[in-house]
């Protein structure tokens, strides 16, 4: 990369990433009894000199081939509603073996690290950085299956949702950053599951077949919105929350103070605050506007900000306090509020601060990687040769 490459890890990043032990507790029945068992039978037809890294980042692409997919067929999230042209269904069966195949190949690549005895700090840092883009990609896709006209929910509610898995994806790192293990939480592998019989019975009924309402006035759309804010209200963060206080009155964790403990909170909080203020204020009402196109920036920018805790606490580091890319998205949503209306200058913005912050994401996860496989002298995607 030349000039442009910037190192981003710090002295104390890589010193602390030599130090770095992988501790993970997985208590799901579901992992426990089924999914394991199902991957190391799968991880056995892996050939030895497959690299795990290169199995993490082809079942990323195949997440990110049916966000495009949907995106050529379903741009404004229509699609599944009445008057307009429909998602063929055949569509629906790709991105059921696309989802099938990105889960189970996240689920061996571990598994083929320890395999072929080629686990580093690279392969959990590479796994867990893709995932916090993963945890958008997933719900944007799967929101097509619905549509925003009938039987669903409104393009601002799917922001709240895509609000709450992001907080529940980022709040297990959160929780290892004091803690020092990272509990893996239970509706990982149920929402996965889910999302795959979701495509699968979308392929076999067509769109058709999520256009009813349950007892009490509850539509499809708002059932799946109810399934998320459960999923991760009732389950996922109470618990991070009790692992961290357990953390503090065993005195097994970090025992950070209380600032320092909630350092990492600083930079999601200001932006959500930023993009939740913009939405609700927009004089075009942007969200409606381009719904796409807004949660892509929401994603991409919060795996960013997911990126830099998941360093410090590997590398057992202080979390930075503020990403750097919360100033362009000040001077956007600030730009966006203030300037006359008949400029029409706020979908514009939108479209060069996504694309800024998707390339400012890439050159950060690419430089990251660069940056480690030089100093633990590895290749990403290939094994290195052992002596013996």
């Amino acid at each position: 990369m030349g000039f442009l490459e910037i190192n981003y890890l710090k002295p104390e990043h890589l010193a602390g990433f030599d130090q770095y032990k992988y501790s993970a507790i997985d208590t799901s029945p579901l992992s426990k009894y089924v999914m394991h068992p199902f991957w190391n039978a799968c991880v056995k037809i892996c050939p030895m000199w497959l690299a795990p890294n290169l199995l993490t980042f082809v079942g990323f692409l195949f997440t990110v081939a049916n966000w495009f997919l949907l995106s050529y067929y379903d741009y404004y999230y229509f699609s599944s509603s009445s008057g307009y042209p429909h998602i063929p269904n055949w569509v629906w069966l790709v991105c059921a073996v696309n989802h099938f195949l990105a889960h189970t190949l996240d689920g061996i690549d571990g598994k083929q690290a320890r395999r072929t005895q080629s686990s580093t700090p690279l392969g959990e840092l590479f796994d867990h950085g893709l995932d916090s883009w993963t945890s958008f990609f997933i719900p944007a896709v799967l929101y097509s299956v619905f549509g925003r006209l009938e039987y669903t929910i409104s393009p601002l509610r799917l922001y709240f949702c895509l609000v709450v898995v992001l907080i529940t994806f980022l709040s297990s790192h959160w929780e290892k950053y004091n803690t020092g293990i990272l509990y893996l939480p239970w509706g990982y592998d149920i929402s996965q599951l889910c999302a795959f019989l979701i495509y699968v019975a979308t392929f076999i009924g067509g769109y058709e077949f999520w256009k009813f309402t349950l007892p009490g006035g509850i539509t499809a759309g708002a059932g799946f919105e109810l399934t998320m804010w459960s999923g991760s209200l009732l389950t996922s963060l109470p618990v991070s929350l009790y692992n961290i206080y357990r953390s503090y009155s065993d005195g097994t964790g970090k025992n950070r103070s209380f600032w320092e403990a909630n350092r990492p909170l600083a930079s999601p909080i200001a932006f959500i605050s930023l993009t939740t203020i913009w939405v609700l204020a927009s004089p075009t009402n942007i969200l409606e506007v381009d719904p796409r196109c807004f949660t892509l920036l929401v994603g991409t920018v919060f795996s960013n900000i997911c990126c830099q805790l998941i360093v410090a606490q590997m590398s057992n580091t202080r979390c930075e306090l503020f990403s750097w890319l919360l100033i362009p998205i000040a001077v956007v949503v600030t730009s966006s509020l203030t300037l006359p209306v008949r400029l029409g200058l706020e979908l514009p913005l939108l479209y060069v601060l996504t694309i800024f912050a998707v390339l400012a994401h890439i050159h950060y996860g690419v430089c990251l990687v660069r940056q480690m496989c030089r100093h633990l002298h590895v290749s990403c995607f290939k094994i290195k040769k052992r002596d013996d």
